[in-house]
């Protein structure tokens, strides 16, 4: 029984307890290994070309709360000696959730800055928040605020205007939600956003249905055995670092960049080109910082639930790990035969783990999280256990999003024009790469450790992203010029596909 599948269990009759669900596996894992310097946030930022009403606003998200009461909750007390943690079911929130901060010209960079160090405490219901970047006051006045995804954390807030950065709105709105990750992950908290807009604008907000993956020379490929590239039992390649800084937590940059076209019938998906993208945007970025060769794995986070109402809210999502070989990532010379080869073999490979049934975090969390332990000690456990096991953490963590699937189209404020996501980048990974694609553009996050990485080095690593995802571009438009079977023999530099 998963997180999201567990009955609450509530004592009927006046002067009860509310109901209580105890945590499931990803909820504990969190929970043990909290660290207050990087807080465990997912955040999501929503630009609207208009500026929604506070209080229909603020009445619409209430209801979409209610509507979806799986994220009304707060972490129950207990007892030190307590065999599980609880989540306690809450009728209404403690907190206003929803809130307008002054227009000033830096007011969506210090929400990205909160975004990044202030976690919604778990202690009240529910563990999130909205604010309302406005990007002109309401009545004109006040100055245009930063309305340009900049940077996080550096002195210039940057004006769109550099490559591979996104557009200056003239004016309108973020709304930014802020996620405490021990509760609650991004799709999830994007669904009950889907529901508030739906509420306030009066118009449909249900998804559509998701693109399907193209068929392989007419036929559909068999998920098969992924092939052992990169040894579990061998620790994979780090991120190398750049020049970190001095102060702790992470950092954060956003970009906008075109959707890479897929020619019809082409085997590979967009995700599939984002995978390949970020393999060789972080065999490059090794390379020129000399780290020897090592294989790669790189989390996947896989989420089957359904996208309607009925989505059930929580950590919802499967975590599986994409290896690469050293050998199929040395290459400096990248040709669009190469890629296509390494596309073809990632597709394979991420076609088989998707269909493959695993718990969210393996067998292993779910017997460690098992009930017979005090919590406080089971606690202890795991953060050792992490500590041992960080050489063998995979390398990065990439979370397609995909095509966000809802309109959030809220009325007189406009429907959604872009929407970025990001995820915790706590060492030893200190790299995350979030994507997700609205109106026919690609919305990407960098997002790291500054113990690792600076914001040049975001930057640098963002152009090495751009650079890559292009090639894979022209690849895959080669592919379909050129097909070839699929079936034959793979070509590769040494791994085993």
């Amino acid at each position: 029984m998963t997180a999201l599948e567990h009955p609450a269990r509530r004592a009927d009759g006046p002067g009860r307890p509310p109901a209580r669900v105890p945590f499931p596996v990803v909820d504990e894992v969190s929970r043990h290994c909290l660290q207050e310097e990087e807080p465990e946030t997912v955040h999501i930022e929503v630009h609207l070309p208009g500026t929604p009403d506070p209080d229909r606003l603020r009445a619409a998200f209430a209801e979409a709360l209610r509507r979806h009461p799986r994220i009304l909750m707060r972490e129950a007390r207990g007892a030190w000696y307590r065999r599980r943690y609880e989540w306690e079911l809450t009728e209404a929130p403690d907190t206003e959730v929803v809130t307008f901060p002054p227009v000033t010209p830096d007011a969506l960079k210090r929400a990205r800055e909160r975004a990044l160090t202030e976690a919604p405490p778990l202690t009240a219901s529910p563990p999130i928040r909205l604010e309302v970047i406005r990007t002109r006051a309401p009545d004109g006045a006040g100055g245009h605020a930063d309305g340009a995804p900049a940077p996080v954390g550096t002195p210039d807030s940057g004006s769109g205007s550099e490559p591979g950065s996104a557009p200056d709105p003239a004016a309108g709105c973020v709304l930014l939600l802020t996620i405490n990750h021990t509760a609650l992950d991004g799709p999830a908290c994007l669904r009950v956003l889907a529901t508030a807009a739906e509420l306030y604008g009066g118009r449909d907000n249900s998804a559509a249905a998701p693109p399907s993956r193209g068929a392989v020379g007419g036929q559909a490929v068999a998920a098969e055995p992924v092939a052992d590239v990169a040894s579990g039992w061998a620790p994979p390649a780090r991120v190398a670092r750049g020049a970190p800084e001095p102060s702790p937590g992470n950092g954060m940059l956003v970009a906008e960049l075109p959707v890479p076209r897929r020619p019809k019938g082409s085997p590979f998906t967009v995700n599939d080109q984002l995978m390949v993208a970020t393999a060789l945007m972080i065999a490059h970025w090794n390379r020129e910082h000399g780290a020897r060769p090592r294989p790669f794995r790189i989390t996947m986070p896989v989420d089957d639930r359904p996208r309607d109402a009925t989505m059930p809210i929580g950590n919802g999502t499967r975590l599986v790990e994409v290896p690469f070989g050293a050998d199929e990532l040395s290459e400096e010379d990248w040709t669009p035969a190469l890629i296509h080869r390494l596309l073809r073999r990632t597709s394979d490979r991420t076609r088989a783990l998707k269909a493959l049934p695993r718990p969210q975090l393996g067998r292993g969390a779910a017997l460690l999280t098992a009930p017979v332990l005090p919590v406080a000690l089971r606690a202890a456990v795991t953060r050792g256990l992490r500590r041992a096991a960080a050489p063998w953490t995979s390398t990065t963590l990439l979370s397609n999003i995909g095509r966000v699937p809802y309109a959030l189209d809220f009325g007189d404020a406009g429907r959604a024009h872009a929407v970025w996501f990001s995820a915790p980048a706590r060492l030893p990974r200190g790299l995350t790469v979030t994507t997700a694609s609205t109106a026919g553009r690609l919305h990407l996050v960098l997002r790291w450790s500054r113990t690792l990485l600076s914001h040049g080095d975001g930057a640098r690593l963002r152009d090495l992203f751009e650079q890559y995802l292009h090639a894979t571009e022209r690849a895959t438009e080669q592919a379909t010029e050129h097909p070839t079977d699929h079936t034959e023999a793979r070509e590769t530099h040494g791994g085993r596909t």
